[in-house]
């Protein structure tokens, strides 16, 4: 374990999804940047993408598909939908076997005009004579959910297995006010800059040699009024516990710090409210290699504290696991606790509070029926205080803990029903071997699982052909 900071992230199937799939999507007008990174139909609710990438779609296998729910004072439901696929109307590109389409996701207002867009990436895309180029996509919000799209202008050289769109963030990294894009391919990254075009023409865009990154994260972690960006670039011969690096723009120039901690996934947010936003880092313990790194048994997170000199500077890191005094649950070999991690008010009371999944945990004698683990905020940082567990034989929790279900493989805290504390939705990528999304709401108690619902794949627009893994990740959003 290393902890310091050195200077130096309806129907789309095998008949086919030609045009998009969309039902209720409330209406409002808009008029100025939108008020939420995830309001796609501008109605004050934020909404809940969701990456399907293995989606079989006109016989093409996993050339993948996206499913956005809309939020509303209910929360989510499976009539309130819209799917996107390569196939679907004014989407640019083709369906085509392998591309993953919806391999990454992110969100934000991008043209300004009130109505939060989406970014794809399609990480496998073939680009010409490229094979597995990547590609990114942008999908416009209005008052009718997600209309159309553009594709991101790709980099001016191409070249097989790239892989553009491996990951994709979306912040405001040098403090103007506009949006910008991030997207990363296999040992570069492309910074697209704003204002963007309906045509997905940047007002700028650079390319960077920062190396690869297969998770993205975003936040003001420096407290100066721009985005830093988290890149965690995975496993390492020289690092099994995962390369992370944070970028940073001051004054327009690019600085690189090397983030000397373990983590494959990231998330963040300001758990103790004083103003620099704190970077969680999550370790799964299934890659191989965890004990020869330093990983706990079973997985861990570590917590970095943002200060005005980056993270890890004005308070002590600390690594949990399941292991850990007051964390629910056992630690167990290939748990994956820490595989999926995100970060939200739960209480609406000014402090982050944080959902870890653990997709690979073993409910009873059901291995990989998954669990999330909630841990909440506080003056004094992350606390075990008040700790909770949810699994699909929590109580209200609908269906029941079954190999290899995966619950938790994708975590996000966001309100969604628009109550002003955040909900939990989980990924279950692996219920009935299709996937689906569990919708559990946020209280003034915190997270509960009454009156939560389950939305599987097929009730959501999707069908059994190909394995769709509905539940794979969800768009992050401010």
């Amino acid at each position: 374990m290393r902890l310091s900071t050195t200077t130096a992230l309806a129907a789309l199937v095998a008949a086919g999804l030609t045009s998009f799939t969309l039902t209720s999507a409330p209406a409002s007008a808009a008029t100025a940047t939108a008020k939420y990174g995830d309001d796609f139909n501008g109605d004050g609710y934020r909404d809940l993408a969701t990456a399907a990438p293995d989606t079989t779609v006109d016989g093409k296998f996993a050339a993948g598909a996206v499913v956005v729910t809309y939020g509303s004072s209910s929360g989510l439901s499976s009539a309130n939908r819209t799917v996107i696929s390569q196939n679907s109307a004014s989407v640019p590109g083709a369906a085509e076997e392998g591309d993953s389409f919806g391999s990454s996701l992110a969100s934000a207002d991008l043209d300004g005009d009130g109505y939060a867009d989406l970014v794809v990436g399609a990480e496998y895309e073939d680009v010409g004579n490229y094979e597995d180029a990547g590609s990114v996509t942008v999908m416009w919000g209005s008052a009718s959910g997600l209309i159309g799209g553009a594709t991101l202008a790709p980099p001016a050289t191409r070249f097989d297995k790239d892989r553009a769109g491996m990951a994709v963030a979306t912040g405001d990294f040098d403090g103007d006010g506009l949006v910008e894009v991030m997207a990363s391919g296999n040992g570069d990254m492309w910074h697209m800059e704003g204002p963007f075009a309906r045509s997905g023409t940047a007002g700028h865009t650079e390319y960077l040699s920062s190396g690869t990154a297969r998770n993205l994260a975003v936040g003001d972690i420096t407290g100066d009024g721009s985005d830093e960006v988290v890149a965690l670039g995975g496993m390492a011969e020289d690092d099994l516990g995962g390369y992370v690096t944070m970028l940073s723009w001051d004054s327009g120039k690019l600085t690189e710090t090397e983030i000397v901690a373990d983590g494959l996934t990231g998330a963040v947010g300001d758990i103790d409210a004083d103003g620099y936003a704190d970077v969680v880092l999550g370790r799964g313990d299934k890659h191989g290699g965890e004990a020869e790194a330093g990983i706990a048994d079973g997985g861990q997170i570590t917590v970095l504290y943002g200060g005005p000199n980056g993270p890890g500077t004005t308070r002590p890191a600390r690594t949990l696991s399941q292991a850990s005094s007051g964390v629910p649950g056992t630690a167990e070999t290939w748990d994956g606790f820490g595989d999926s991690v995100s970060m939200g008010d739960l209480s609406a009371d000014g402090y982050a509070d944080l959902a870890v999944g653990a997709p690979d945990e073993g409910i009873g004698d059901q291995p990989q029926a998954g669990a999330v683990t909630v841990l909440l905020g506080s003056d004094s940082g992350l606390t075990t205080t008040g700790a909770a567990s949810f699994t699909q034989n929590s109580s209200g929790v609908p269906g029941t803990a079954e190999t290899p279900d995966r619950f938790g493989s994708a975590v996000r805290l966001a309100d969604l029903n628009g109550n002003g504390g955040a909900d939990l939705s989980v990924g279950v990528d692996g219920e009935n071997e299709t996937g689906g999304v569990w919708y559990l709401r946020g209280t003034s108690a915190g997270i509960t699982g009454t009156n939560s619902i389950g939305l599987t794949a097929n009730s959501l627009g999707l069908t059994n052909s190909g394995s769709p893994t509905l539940g794979k990740d969800f768009a992050q959003a401010e």
